[in-house]
């Protein structure tokens, strides 16, 4: 407990009131709280101020009071500590304004209102509320502080000389972006790498200028100016001392004039600190709005920013990018000749593979570059390792590897070094293993790969690092190579197809089966039989499949006519590992020889398909059980390895007996990278089917292609989420198109499944008519769709589906790079309660949100605050949106998590995400987000329209849900589809995505120097431009058929040709383009227009321009960027803004949530 203030004078206390060494601080370091007298209205504030120590026991180290990290003063010779003040005020304040109640108190005393005398507070008129901070560590509050600091006004100190002398005469505290140096104003980012400065202003970035580099850098601590008001302070969290400002937080304590500096988690959460005399519940984060809270860090006035120096984002950006690779750099090297050059971007159509390979190459390269960057700076530190054997005798490390929100993630078969340092009794010792299995509560275990010598008697002091493998990017490579030097390595008809050359049509002649089901497989419709009909018949096909809309059976069907063709072995691949499990599982019901080609890392890794695996049929071949392979085998098994001599005959038959197996199977599965695997490098497959083909870049899906593809079935839906790019650059660039998009651009018709069996139909209705023009049928009806014995108060019983209205504010996570809502978080919490209350097992419920960060916090706070059991908790899946892609559950809760006033949605933004967010759900789904903020974006807009017309958008507590009177936002103006026939369609909510340029990149030999394989044939002359499509009969504008595209095409040319639409030359003008020739089919993303848009039905569409990555626009030279998630963003330069991809993250990342979108 405080004790009462004492009434001494101030000079007989001291102004530090310090206590002595023996009381847990040395050195004379200043006290950690400081309190002041609030007695009424006309209460005057003394100097006399008494510090007072909580009953918690100081740290050594910490600095942290005001209850804060280390709220003090600078050093000060002076006897006379008001004296201290003074001086120290002089020396960069020329008018202040002493007397003027509400000033700025400059250095830690409270203010009186007569004498004008200076402390971190202000006189509050009215309340004789006020703000206090005394000597090393003090701020002082009065009751109601939480409400009332971001009110406090502020002098402006120093604006006559803030920026009176040129930038070479900065002194070093000035902010690196703008040049500002007021020392109120500005932050040291206190990583010992870097100790630059930055303000609190925004200027052109989204959020302050130190927030801004803490983010882009990845760091996290802060040290305030020794002349700002609260000294030259590290802020940290007075219980832990953790310095992570995205975690740190003030609350005022209960009975106390008293802040307390305390981080998020764990200390805000932690049951103990219940029993301080703090009110845990006004705990307020220190950065709002991405600012710093103005009376920790002043906003510098408007005459400073003024004379300050102004950068754009984007060159705010690329000085941060350039600072990884040299820390000393300043802005006049970003003018320098190679700096972040763009690479040339991806075009619609290609002269020849040359070409093709000449632009893709350099794309593969950033992206190898920039994931061999991030994965080997990730390292832990400090593991504690609990160690097993195998049942294959192998060591195996079990440990604890936090999911931070950063842009990797471990998956089953990475591989990671575990070292140990080494002791007086152990040595020093490393090895490198396999990731075998990942457990919810992020358990990681790795398989050894020599075990000897291991410490298994030590369990603490272990480090973990990444071993980096160029294995995907090398295949790639080659395969790019192979595809422009080979002639065999695909067909004429798909190599001219591939490079957007226009080809007669071509029919695959193919004996047609009398019924186009399969065995083993339900009943195909109408749809799927059309697809599988028109596949067996053309060599080039591409599939679009909705959600629900049993892709992968169809996708099986075709497979097992395919193969009944005995054309030869089908090749069957997918990007990811559980898409191969799922499809080859459903391939080898219908009874044709399947086998799974695993990589070898994830031989080890459990697999729903394990018989299938090649590596398991290598281990059960029956003469195997008598030939020496057998012995071998259980040899290396028993003994760990063999002698070289063994080791070399035991690979030798091991090859053999594989490549045996593959050769008698009808069809091998592995993933787009496993199919550049040694082991099939002699396998040639006329057929090729890839699933899930969206989520591939273009080289990924061309290595399975390469190995002699006649015909080529994708399957994937551009609808939903495409592939994930880590490299920002090489994103803008395009990779991150897939080959099914582009080919859809080229007037490739994909087909579409249109009969749904997942949702209930009231969850399909908005999909239905908001992505897929109102196609989606419902294979299930009402009756199917409802869980029994089930009550949920839904707003209206026959709909399960409902929005849960929020108004919580988001807060930064503790990376940086993504957002949290407590308040969403702890209604999330109470909807999974009432599920579970009312008879829903954890299985069938699923919790998902765009943000890592939010997803990590409702982890915690259901497992802390949830009333039944803490395993009920744990056993509900919670995980990003964008890892749901390709899931479903019976019940899904969505937490938007954006609530804020000008930071905008972030990656919300993105039409696919919410797509997939929406159509997760079988039985019910239920939203929580703030409807005002949410409602300003159109397509959000027109969702909780659809959820307020059928009385779906609800708010109050669950037990008295009530229809909510929030009234919406006018939306921002929608963008129109250029890819459609004008008939009044819209695509609303997205900048223009990615699309390539029309033209030819310019190749880097002369087309003539080139050899053309003779069964290809040359590509379209290079003096004749590409033609665009035809217009649809009855277009609002003339077809541009009969004459080629002019010179200034929209796209623009690459670098050193013509004028272009990059930061390289000028934009050109708009030119209107023909309607998309392909009809609903075809469009990606397309709505209605609605009377309340405010658009006309007819107007023309407009040419690409560059722009995010979105939907139903035309593709500019833009990348994935924009403010945050996955490409969606303001157009700047050519390209999509700076902005995070993150499958993630406003500013953020690639993958980071993007990372904060």
């Amino acid at each position: 407990m405080a004790e009462p203030l004492s009434q001494e004078p101030m000079h007989s206390q001291g102004l530090y009131g310090e206590r002595d060494s023996t009381q847990g601080r040395g050195g004379g370091d200043p006290l950690r709280f400081l309190e002041f007298s609030t007695q009424g209205e006309d209460a005057e504030y003394e100097y006399a101020t008494q510090f007072h120590d909580l009953s918690q026991p100081s740290r050594p180290d910490a600095v942290g009071t005001v209850g804060w990290g280390d709220l003090h003063l600078g050093a000060s010779n002076s006897s006379n500590p008001a004296d201290a003040l003074r001086a120290q005020e002089a020396a960069y304040r020329k008018d202040a304004a002493a007397s003027q109640p509400g000033a700025f108190a400059e250095n830690g005393l409270a203010a009186r209102d007569d004498a004008g005398r200076a402390g971190l507070g202000a006189s509050m008129a009215g309340t004789g509320a006020g703000v206090g901070a005394a000597g090393g560590n003090g701020v002082a509050a009065a009751d109601g502080l939480s409400a009332s600091m971001n009110e406090l006004s502020f002098d402006e100190m120093g604006e006559e000389d803030a920026m009176d002398f040129p930038a070479t005469d900065l002194p070093e505290h000035a902010c690196k972006y703008c040049g500002i140096h007021n020392p109120a104003c500005v932050v040291r980012c206190n990583v010992p790498t870097c100790r630059k400065w930055f303000c609190n202003s925004r200027g052109n970035t989204s959020g302050s200028h130190i927030v801004n580099h803490l983010v882009r850098a990845k760091h996290k601590e802060v040290c305030l100016h020794r002349d700002s008001p609260l000294g030259e302070t590290i802020l940290e969290c007075y219980n832990c001392g953790c310095r992570n400002v995205f975690l740190l937080g003030f609350i005022p304590a209960k009975a106390e004039s008293v802040v307390v500096l305390l981080c998020r988690e764990p200390c805000l959460s932690v049951n103990g600190l219940k029993d301080m005399n703090w009110d845990l519940l006004q705990w307020q984060p220190l950065i709002d709005d991405r600012c710093f809270l103005s009376w920790l860090v002043k906003v510098p006035s408007e005459q400073e920013q003024l004379r300050a120096r102004h950068l754009s984002a984007q060159a705010v950006n690329r000085l941060e990018e350039l600072w990884k690779s040299n820390p000393t750099a300043s802005l006049d090297d970003l003018d320098k000749p190679g700096v972040d050059d763009d690479p040339q971007p991806v075009a619609l159509k290609y002269e020849d593979a040359y070409q093709y390979q000449n632009v893709f190459g350099p794309l593969v390269k950033l992206e190898a570059d920039y994931d061999k960057m991030m994965k080997e700076a990730q390292t832990k530190d400090n593991i504690t390792v609990r160690w097993d054997v195998g049942l294959n005798k192998k060591r195996v490390a079990y440990f604890v590897f936090p999911k931070e929100e950063s842009e990797l993630r471990l998956v089953p078969g990475d591989e990671l070094r575990l070292k140990y340092p080494g002791d007086p009794i152990h040595p020093a010792w490393q090895s490198v293993g396999h990731v075998i299995k990942l457990t919810p509560q992020e358990e990681v275990a790795v398989e050894l790969r020599a075990g000897q010598g291991a410490p298994v008697e030590v369990t603490h002091g272990f480090s973990v690092d990444f071993v980096w493998k160029s294995t995907s990017f090398d295949r790639m490579q080659a395969a790019m190579k192979l595809f422009a030097v080979d002639e065999t390595s695909v067909s004429g008809f798909i190599y001219h197809r591939l490079l957007g050359h226009d080809v007669e049509p071509h029919t695959v002649r193919n004996v047609m089966p009398k019924r186009f089901g399969a065995p083993g497989l339900p009943e195909l419709n109408h749809s799927q039989i059309s697809a599988v009909k028109s596949v067996l018949q053309k060599p080039l096909s591409l599939i679009q499949g909705p959600p629900g809309t049993g892709k992968t059976v169809t996708s099986a069907a075709i497979v097992y006519h395919l193969a009944r063709q005995e054309q030869g072995q089908v090749l069957v691949c997918a990007p990811s590992n559980v898409a191969v499990d799922q499809l080859a599982e459903k391939i080898s019901i219908t009874g044709i020889k399947v086998v799974r080609l695993c990589a070898k890392s994830r031989e080890s890794v459990s697999s729903p398909v394990e018989h299938l695996t090649l590596h398991h049929q290598v281990r059960n071949l029956e003469e195997a059980e008598k030939g020496e392979l057998h012995k071998l085998m259980m040899l290396k098994e028993e003994q760990g390895e063999l002698s070289s001599a063994d080791e070399k005959k035991f690979k030798a038959l091991k090859r053999v007996a594989e490549r045996e197996i593959c050769q008698s199977a009808d069809v091998i599965c592995t993933t787009c990278v496993g199919a550049g695997d040694p082991r099939l490098s002699n396998f040639r497959f006329r057929q090729v089917l890839i699933d899930e083909s969206t989520q591939a870049t273009e080289p990924e899906c061309l290595i399975p292609l390469v190995m002699g593809a006649k015909q080529v079935v994708l399957v994937g839906d551009h609808c939903q989420l495409g592939p994930v790019i880590m490299c920002k650059k090489a994103a803008r660039a395009g990779l991150a198109q897939s080959l099914f998009e582009r080919l859809v651009l080229l007037a490739v018709k994909p087909i579409r499944l249109q009969v749904q069996y997942r949702m209930h139909p009231c969850l399909s209705e908005f999909p239905s008519n908001t992505f897929y023009e109102g196609t989606l049928q419902n294979g299930v009806a009402d009756a199917d769709r409802c869980l029994p014995g089930i009550d949920f108060p839904w707003p209206v019983p026959t709909r399960p589906m409902m929005f849960y209205v929020q108004l919580g504010q988001e807060e930064m996570s503790a990376s940086g790079t993504s957002y949290l809502n407590r308040s969403e978080a702890s209604h999330v919490e109470k909807v999974v309660t009432l599920f579970l209350r009312n008879g829903c097992m954890p299985h069938q419920i699923g919790v998902i949100t765009p943000y890592e960060g939010q997803r990590a916090y409702i982890v915690t706070h259901m497992a802390r605050n949830g009333p039944l059991r803490q395993q009920l908790y744990k056993d509900i899946e919670v995980a990003s949106v964008d890892s749901f892609q390709g899931r479903e559950k019976d019940l899904i809760i969505l937490s938007c998590v954006r609530s804020n006033e000008h930071q905008g949605i972030g990656f919300l933004n993105d039409p696919r995400r919410l797509n997939v967010a929406l159509t997760r759900a079988k039985y019910g789904v239920v939203l929580l987000g703030n409807a005002k903020v949410l409602s300003k974006q159109p397509l959000w807009n027109i969702l909780l329209t659809h959820f307020k017309e059928r009385e779906a958008l609800v708010e109050g507590p669950l037990t008295n849900l009530n229809q909510s009177m929030v009234q919406f936002h006018k939306p921002s103006k929608p963008h129109f589809d250029r890819r459609m026939p004008s008939s009044g369609m819209v695509a609303l909510g997205a900048p223009e995505p990615f699309v390539p340029s029309l033209t030819p990149a310019v190749p880097a030999m002369p087309s003539h120097a080139r050899p053309y394989p003779p069964s290809r044939g040359p590509p379209f002359p290079p003096s004749v431009r590409p033609m665009p499509p035809p217009a649809m009969p009855g277009a609002s504008y003339p077809s541009p058929v009969s004459t080629p595209f002019p010179p200034h095409l929209p796209n623009g040319f690459p670098r050193g040709g013509a004028p272009s639409a990059s930061p390289h030359g000028p934009i050109p003008p708009r030119m209107p383009l023909p309607a998309f020739p392909l009809g609903p089919y075809a469009q990606p993303y397309a709505i209605p227009s609605r009377p309340l848009l405010g658009q006309a039905a007819q107007q023309v569409a407009v040419g690409p321009q560059g722009g995010g990555r979105g939907f139903g626009m035309g593709r500019g030279a833009g990348g994935r960027g924009g403010g945050g998630g996955r490409g969606l963003g303001v157009v700047a330069d050519g390209r999509g803004e700076a902005g995070g991809r993150g499958r993630g993250v406003d500013g953020g990342v690639s993958q980071q949530e993007m990372l904060t979108q």
